[in-house]
């Protein structure tokens, strides 16, 4: 599988790939039109890379924004890593947020309640 890279706009996140150091990475406002079109990609990636190797997988956030499609596709990411966690796979979600912004540490807290997999939440 390749990597891609997905400039951030004003209404969508950047999100690279790095195979092979085991890292999916998010960072900026996540509102865009079609949410499926944006995180389809970011989906396949991880079902492949979780299939083809018996590596750990980070996911890093530095989300400041979602809207309810944006919500609606990290709960289908973190299905795949709790799934891969049952399976014994090592999966792991660092969230960083401004403190500034305590509705996104509130969001990622309430993600954090329904994962047993590794995830933290890191200020600053």
């Amino acid at each position: 599988m390749t990597d891609f890279s997905i400039p951030g706009t004003q209404s969508t996140p950047e999100i690279r790939s790095d195979w092979d150091a085991g890292l999916l990475y998010m960072q900026g406002d996540s509102y865009p039109e079609n949410s499926f079109e944006l995180f389809g990609q970011v989906l396949d990636w991880i079902e492949q890379y979780l299939r083809e190797t018996g590596r750990p997988l980070t996911l890093e956030l530095h989300l400041l924004y979602l809207n309810t499609s944006s919500i609606k596709a990290l709960m289908d990411i973190f299905d795949q890593l709790e799934a891969a966690h049952g399976e014994g796979k090592s999966v792991q979600v660092n969230w960083r947020y401004d403190p500034r912004n305590e509705r996104v540490a509130e969001l990622a807290e309430e993600f954090k309640e329904d994962c047993t997999f590794p995830f933290d939440i890191l200020s600053g």
